[in-house]
């Protein structure tokens, strides 16, 4: 089975390089990223991650007219470097370790994991998809109307689909390892993870006192610690 995942993970490292969804760095590393998980998640770890990267990637593409328009669109038509790569799926690489390294704590790194992606996945398609849907955009933190694409505005419609893209996460986790309270903990740690990126983009970010990349790690670190907090409830 390592082998046959092997296999997988290198013809998908492969094909983002070809098709140009990722640099030749962020794709090696992503590759990187993917072994860790399938250590301590399985391949569920391999299908969360898959999931965010396409859903991800999917949304950054849609709508790129108007984006252009916006000035807001990915720049390179949104292929990923290794930063990027690390920013989104670095807490969760490192819960797989966890998870890994401590099986008998395994459960718990996995809820890390799917709480850190489901932030990653949140963010980006509450951002992506909520400024070709959205309506009204507003500053998190003052709630006066703001200027769609700046760092810290959201929009009713792109929270809705933060929230669906954190549920398709807790769905994946649901599918492999049955229902359990932990999904919702799942969609809550998408959520507030990120409300956190824009929070801390509305005030840092805006501020030059954080970057873009280290924005995102702390979002999927939230959503991790979330995540965690829930298993350590409901158990």
């Amino acid at each position: 089975m390592d082998w046959i995942v092997l296999v997988f993970i290198c013809a998908i490292v492969t094909a983002s390089i070809v098709f140009r969804k990722l640099t030749v760095a962020g794709a090696l590393t992503g590759g990187i990223l993917a072994g860790l998980l399938y250590k301590g998640a399985g391949i569920t770890g391999i299908v969360m991650l898959g999931a965010f990267f396409v859903a991800g990637s999917a949304a950054t593409a849609f709508g790129r007219n108007r984006k252009e328009q916006l000035g807001i669109a990915e720049n390179n038509k949104g292929q990923r470097n290794a930063w990027q790569v690390l920013a989104n799926g670095g807490v969760a690489a490192i819960a797989g370790l966890l998870a890994w390294l401590y099986p008998q704590q395994a459960s718990l790194w996995q809820m890390a994991i799917a709480g850190s992606l489901a932030s990653a996945s949140a963010d980006t398609l509450s951002s992506e998809m909520g400024s070709v849907y959205g309506k009204s955009f507003y500053n998190i933190l003052t709630f006066k109307k703001d200027k769609c694409g700046l760092d810290g505005v959201i929009s009713l419609e792109g929270t809705l689909w933060g929230i669906a893209g954190s549920a398709l996460i807790a769905l994946i986790f649901v599918i492999a390892y049955g229902y359990s309270p932990l999904a919702f903990w799942m969609v809550l740690a998408g959520f507030i993870g990120n409300m956190a990126d824009s929070v801390l983009g509305a005030s840092l970010e805006r501020k030059d006192w954080l970057k873009n990349d280290q924005v995102n790690f702390l979002n999927t670190l939230i959503g991790a610690l979330v995540a965690m907090a829930g298993y350590y409830i409901i158990q």
